[in-house]
């Protein structure tokens, strides 16, 4: 058994050693073909110190990015080769490449950075602190009500976009001697303004259902995933009616620690495949785009882990149902809408059919949902979180332009 976990490691770390060389052969190649970065001109940055399986966290923000781009000109400074490979196939946002510490002093120099914002808490993010006369901005890359949403961590950061007074509470509760209204700004849900994107079937009576299940995780307090416990079966039930079509997008990291949980991912994609085989019109989709919207907007149930996708749906509106962990240590913050959300039970996964049908027809389940969704994210009419977005960082620039101007005397 050894062995072959030494041979599976072994080759795991030949395929990644593979994959970044050619990242890097191709990263050049771009970087060598584009026109030089306009200098003194970028107000903005995006740091992003991570590769590939983590480029969901910037391409959620992509969209409300290009727009406030349009006011303030926004650079992303990429640390990882594969990470600004991706970067710059994606063609999202402008992108500079900054592998050591020299390159991103290098890349300060040349531009007028005023805020800098960060999707995650890689630790990387850590050698990007040290320079001051700039805001530095966690912005995160979703809400959810996980412990990783209250992390002290919070503290490193000059400022937080949050999305609403389910934040505020959260972080208030959990955060020693944090001026929350001082150091965060309720912006909501941004991208819930550019929920889009080209439906890859032609509508019909079929009920859609979004199964948008989280990764594994990579500790029993994180056990928040759903394909290995609930996955299989709910798959097997919606597809076997002939009146529903699923969407089916698993987390990208889905796998990556638990071999079971890869292989129960793969045999729900080969169930979709083989449905698809035997009732063409079924046209189930095994999602794995880069961007997220048209599913949130087209599915009429949701049926998601405990993850941000919870929120990016809340967010939308429209009915969902939560996966219980099935692992007892995973830990449940059951003070907000977790409290009053439409649980589905390990065990209640084969009767999904029946659980969709409930959460459609019951008015009590649409009137919750519209009052989590003003708590999480305040007023949701198409734009208006855009604008609070706007308004969080011209109150910071605005700020900065004090401070410059009170430190340059």
């Amino acid at each position: 058994m050894s062995l072959a976990r030494d041979a599976r490691l072994a080759v795991g770390l030949l395929r990644k050693a593979l994959a970044t060389r050619r990242a890097r052969i191709d990263l050049r190649r771009a970087l060598a073909e584009r026109a030089p970065l306009p200098q003194k001109h970028f107000r903005i940055a995006v740091y992003f110190a991570d590769g590939p399986v983590n480029m969901y966290q910037m391409r959620q923000w992509y969209a409300p990015l290009r727009e406030l781009a349009n006011e303030w000109p926004v650079l992303v400074i990429s640390r990882a080769i594969r990470g600004a490979d991706a970067l710059l196939r994606d063609d999202a946002l402008p992108v500079a490449f900054a592998p050591t510490v020299g390159d991103v002093e290098a890349v300060l120099d040349e531009q007028d950075v005023r805020i800098v914002f960060y999707v995650n808490q890689n630790t990387r993010n850590f050698q990007m602190f040290r320079y001051g006369r700039r805001w530095h901005v966690f912005i995160n890359h979703g809400e959810s009500d996980k412990m990783y949403m209250t992390t002290n961590q919070f503290k490193a950061y000059d400022y937080a976009f949050v999305a609403g007074d389910a934040a505020r509470a959260r972080l208030a509760r959990t955060l020693w001697d944090y001026d929350l209204d001082r150091r965060t700004f309720s912006i909501g849900r941004p991208q819930a303004d550019h929920y889009s994107g080209e439906l890859p079937y032609v509508p019909d009576e079929r009920t859609v259902v979004l199964y948008a299940p989280t990764w594994e995780g990579d500790r029993p307090s994180a056990h928040y995933g759903s394909i290995l416990t609930h996955g299989e079966a709910l798959i097997s039930a919606l597809a076997a009616t002939g009146r529903h079509r699923i969407i089916y997008r698993p987390h990208p990291r889905s796998g990556v620690v638990d071999p079971a949980y890869g292989a129960a991912n793969e045999r729900i994609v080969s169930a979709l495949a083989a449905a698809n085989a035997a009732d063409p019109t079924a046209r189930h989709v095994h999602d794995t785009g880069a961007a997220l919207g048209w599913q949130l907007a087209a599915a009429d149930v949701a049926v998601v882990d405990i993850s941000a996708m919870v929120y990016d749906r809340l967010a939308a509106g429209k009915p969902l149902l939560v996966t219980r962990p099935a692992d007892p240590e995973a830990l449940v913050d059951d003070s907000g809408y977790l409290s009053s959300c439409e649980w589905l039970d390990a065990d209640s996964a084969g009767a999904i059919v029946t659980r969709t049908d409930e959460v459609l027809a019951d008015p009590d389940a649409v009137a919750r949902l519209d009052h989590w969704v003003r708590y999480y994210f305040g007023d949701t009419t198409p734009g208006a979180s855009t604008r609070r977005f706007h308004a969080a960082v011209r109150t910071l620039m605005q700020r900065w332009e004090e401070r410059d101007a009170a430190t340059s005397v």
